[in-house]
């Protein structure tokens, strides 16, 4: 029998179906003597129906009428060959994908035979079955929809009592392998999408939506496994901690992602059973405790990881409820959500550069009591042996502005940015926190009034005013908020920060950014991501924007600005135009985009500096010119911000007026060169230059000519092509620059951007170099010199 089955038969053939069911039928048990050809049966058969449903219907017909589905049943209860079970599941799963007609796909779903598949006892210690297994439900939930879905479960009086698909398959759903945690996931997502109302209420209801939790308990833990991994980053910079985070951002942000996937299916409870787990399980008992400046024992997460998980969670699982409940936790202290402890020193110095006033000047168009408000933001931080527990979390976040490290300002910044790009986040928790923009602000008074409310007309045009009803206002719905922690979560929190006006918090969020950019100790980055966020607040200058401000801005310009002079007389000021160039189209690139530049993840990958280690030492040129492209960075923002909180736009290019009557500035003038220097493929004009043919072919020579250019304190070697249409003009094809030359330069006093130098110096050194390059092409052949 078995020698019959080699010889030659058209494959594709309904005799060749015929044949094999019917040799199939015969077997009464699979042993090593025949399990190759029921293998090899099995996979022929999945071929020969795909191929029939495609192309000839009488295929599949034979399927149903020969019962071959209860076949394959049979042949896995008398097989106990691992390779017949593989094998099954992979004829089953490729059926089940590649049918198209309908009533197959209803035929296969029948019967009871697939729950039968879908429950068998399979050994899952073979991590190959259980592969196959797992792609073989998921082919199943790739068909499912609101009629087939119904074949697949047991029902009683209209009530889902029993779904072996979804059950069998949430247990593997936290299983070590992460491809099949991902086809866990993929099923479920093809199941809630499906939209059937009891299947919904079977998954929502005990105890399988104990999965939910779950979820949230294995985020959780992953969570604070990503803490331990960036907390080891700070004391080790090794390669295997470095490399582990992204690996872990990417765990945690694509939970985050499913969870999301989960609550877009519109399931009813779901998205209340996702909001009460996370706060619950993570942004109660972990995150927001951790927003502190100093180390509270029993605290397992460290606050720039708690910092990003916000940022997280609010940006990727939209869901108005929670959003609103953490913008409101953040009126709360600290201690409504500690059991008493005491709190420890966590390396935590104060000390920085700005210190801050209780009532600074020009804050007289604000009431009383709200520059008596102002008092419980401008003294956060400032005992280092006292606990701060007392604090509100939202003073907590600006006292990081204030007085914490560069990743903690960073994190505060991405923190408040999230909160105001938080769709669901109503407006009005978003005016209480003081990060409403000021456009908004408007638009919902001029609303307010033409609708005939008398409230918002007022408001619109009366300041004082508004800011009393304001504090009512959004004292109530806070109140609400506040009530629901008590009763509901078991946080009772009652703090009077609640009471003060909206403007309050907005002058102090813009007194907090404002000390930001007058601290020294901050990088670049940081910087911009403070300018981003002002220039969201405070598109037009308003009261909460004082003299006040404008002088702290000034005074913070003024100084970076000699800096930036005294970086004319360093290592690298050839080049400082060409930065100062780029940078400013960066800065306002990403200053005036409608979202922040970095992404959260950001601030757990601290830049790691330059060390003695690397061979690269404090006095280099390589460290000079990190230095130099740091503080042009910073310069450019402060003057951005100059600019900007005056009401003027922003100019597309820096204003650098170098001066005209120098020697080699008119030469670049005369080629049509800008202030960012020649670029490859730019058309110039061919001044003062050197004539050669260049052979980069045997036999093909080409005409070029060599053009020595500087312009202020920056020098180029330009090679052109000649233009044979346009006599005197050629294409940059490269443009070397002179860069690192320690050039002395003028002791003339300029204004901030006028950078002059002696500019002889320069054209002397970019003609020896051509020179150099000029002999040393010449004597190898490369360059015939024209006549």
């Amino acid at each position: 029998m078995w020698f019959s089955f080699w010889r030659s038969r058209d494959r594709f053939s309904f005799d060749e179906l015929r044949y094999l069911t019917d040799q199939l039928v015969k077997i009464q048990v699979v042993n090593d003597v025949n399990k190759d050809f029921v293998i090899e049966a099995l996979r022929s058969i999945a071929e020969l129906i795909t191929y029939g449903d495609q192309h000839d219907t009488t295929f599949f017909e034979f399927f149903m009428e020969k019962q071959i589905m209860g076949e394959f049943v049979r042949i896995l209860k008398i097989s106990r060959n691992m390779t017949v079970s593989l094998q099954l599941l992979q004829t089953i799963s490729i059926m089940i994908q590649n049918l198209k007609n309908e009533h197959a796909i209803y035929y296969m779903f029948s019967n009871e035979h697939m729950n039968y598949l879908i429950t068998y006892s399979f050994d899952f210690k073979n991590e190959e079955l259980l592969s196959y297994y797992i792609s073989f439900l998921r082919a199943i939930s790739g068909k499912l929809d609101r009629n087939t879905i119904s074949l697949l479960v047991k029902t009683q009086e209209d009530e889902v009592v029993s779904f072996p698909l979804y059950v069998e398959a949430i247990r593997f759903a936290f299983h070590e392998e992460g491809m099949v945690r991902t086809a866990v996931r993929a099923l479920t997502l093809n199941v809630y999408h499906v939209g059937d109302d009891s299947v919904n209420r079977y998954v929502t209801s005990a105890p399988h939506s104990d999965y939910f939790s779950n979820l949230v308990k294995f985020f959780r833990k992953q969570c604070i496994d990503l803490n331990v991994l960036v907390s080891d980053t700070t004391t080790n910079l090794g390669a295997d901690t470095t490399s582990s985070i992204p690996a872990a951002v990417d765990e945690i942000e694509d939970n985050l992602y499913y969870f999301s996937d989960i609550i877009s299916a519109g399931i009813p409870d779901v998205g209340r059973l996702f909001t009460d787990n996370i706060l619950q399980l993570l942004i109660f008992p972990l995150l927001l405790p951790s927003l502190t400046l100093k180390a509270v024992k029993g605290i397992q997460m460290g606050a720039v990881t708690s910092l990003y998980l916000i940022c997280c969670i609010l940006r990727i699982v939209k869901i108005k409820d929670l959003s609103n409940t953490i913008a409101a936790a953040l009126f709360c202290p600290l201690e409504a959500f500690l059991s008493k402890s005491v709190a420890e020193p966590n390396g935590y110095m104060s000390g920085y550069d700005v210190a801050h006033e209780s009532q600074p000047p020009g804050s007289n168009n604000l009431t009383k009591a709200e520059v008596g408000n102002l008092s419980v933001d401008v003294s956060i931080a400032t005992e280092n042996d006292s606990c701060d527990c007392h604090l509100s979390l939202r003073e907590a976040l600006l006292s990081y502005l204030t007085s914490g490290n560069d990743v903690q300002v960073s994190g505060s910044l991405s923190v408040l940015a999230t909160l105001l790009q938080t769709k669901e986040l109503d407006e009005s928790m978003s005016d209480a926190l003081g990060i409403l923009p000021q456009r908004k602000q408007h638009k919902k008074l001029l609303l307010q009034a033409l609708v005939g409310e008398s409230s918002g007309e007022e408001q619109l045009f009366s300041s004082e005013s508004g800011s009393l009803r304001n504090g009512i206002e959004f004292g109530s719905e806070l109140d609400g908020c506040l009530q629901k922690f008590k009763e509901q979560y078991g946080v009772s929190c009652s703090f009077l920060e609640v009471r003060a006006s909206p403007r309050v918090h907005r002058f102090q969020v813009l007194d907090a950014l404002v000390s930001v950019f007058c601290r020294s100790n901050l990088s670049a980055e940081t910087f911009w991501d403070g300018g981003w966020l002002l220039r969201q607040l405070l598109p037009y200058s308003e009261a909460e924007f004082n003299s006040h401000h404008r002088k702290l801005l000034k005074e913070s310009y003024k100084n970076c600005a000699s800096a930036l002079i005294e970086e004319t007389r360093g290592i690298w000021p050839d080049i400082l135009i060409t930065v100062l160039c780029d940078a400013w189209k960066k800065c306002k690139r990403g200053i005036e985009a409608s979202s922040p530049r970095k992404e959260p993840k950001d601030i757990l990958f601290s830049s790691r500096k330059f060390s003695t280690e690397d061979g690269i030492t404090s006095d280099s040129s390589f460290a000079a010119g990190e230095r130099m492209c740091e503080l042009v960075k910073v310069f450019v923002l402060l003057h951005q911000l100059q600019i900007f909180t005056h009401g003027r736009p922003l100019p597309e290019q820096p204003p650098i007026y170098p001066p005209a009557d120098l020697l080699e500035n008119s030469r670049a003038k005369s080629a049509g060169i800008d202030a960012s220097g020649p670029k490859l493929g730019n058309e110039l004009r061919l001044v003062d230059a050197v004539p050669c043919r260049i052979a980069f072919e045997r036999g093909k020579e080409r005409h070029f000519r060599f053009l020595a250019i500087s312009l202020g304190e920056s020098g180029w070697v330009v090679l052109a092509e000649e233009l044979p249409l346009k006599q005197h003009y050629g294409v940059v094809r490269v443009a070397a620059p002179l860069a690192g030359c320690n050039v002395c330069c003028s002791s003339t006093a300029f204004c901030a951007l006028q950078l002059i130098l002696v500019s002889n110096i320069c054209e002397t050194f970019i003609a020896i170099v051509l020179s150099f390059v000029f002999v040393h092409l010449q004597s190898y052949g490369f360059i015939k010199p024209s006549t």
